[in-house]
């Protein structure tokens, strides 16, 4: 791609393959925030996958966010069977937000109780499988929950998940 800004911001997975642009090279893995503003031109030369969010980032000052996924450890959280990275959280490093995105891994047969998502959630199955009582849902699938909704995930043979909450409009 030609040299572009994102004046929104942008949110860039990278699924597999390496991809690149002036300011260095992401592998598989790799999660990247680019804050409102940012420029760059992107190529790869062996090709890549990537799950790409446009205007996901807007705001005065954000700062430029890089995770390597695959050197992060697996936290485990409150729910057996489930653990997390976290890529971003907005309320933890004081930016205003409540937005939070992480990466989260079910183990086979995990189950997470019913919950709310007051500001919405959204996921992409990275791979594996989820389902809840809207649906099963199969690697590379992207799913939106909207504000104020209220579900129970399950995957009977595990799976990854990016996810994304606390960002929607009430």
């Amino acid at each position: 791609f030609p040299s572009h800004d994102h004046p929104a911001g942008e949110e860039i997975l990278v699924l597999d393959g390496v991809f690149s642009d002036e300011h260095g090279h992401y592998a598989a893995g790799t999660y990247l925030l680019n804050p409102q503003g940012f420029r760059h031109a992107p190529y790869s030369e062996q090709g890549c996958r990537l799950f790409v969010k446009l205007c996901q980032y807007a705001g005065a000052g954000r700062k430029h966010v890089l995770r390597d996924t695959a050197a992060m450890p697996w936290s485990s959280g409150s729910v057996s069977g489930i653990s997390h990275k976290e890529l971003f959280d907005g309320a933890t490093i004081g930016d205003g937000t409540t937005e939070c995105v992480r990466l989260v891994r079910f183990a086979p047969g995990a189950r997470t109780p019913d919950h709310d998502h007051p500001l919405g959630e959204e996921i992409f199955v990275v791979e594996g499988m989820i389902e809840d009582q809207f649906g099963l849902y199969e690697t590379g699938t992207w799913v939106r929950y909207p504000a104020r909704s209220r579900h129970a995930a399950y995957s009977a043979e595990g799976c990854v998940l990016y996810v994304k909450s606390g960002h929607l409009p009430a």
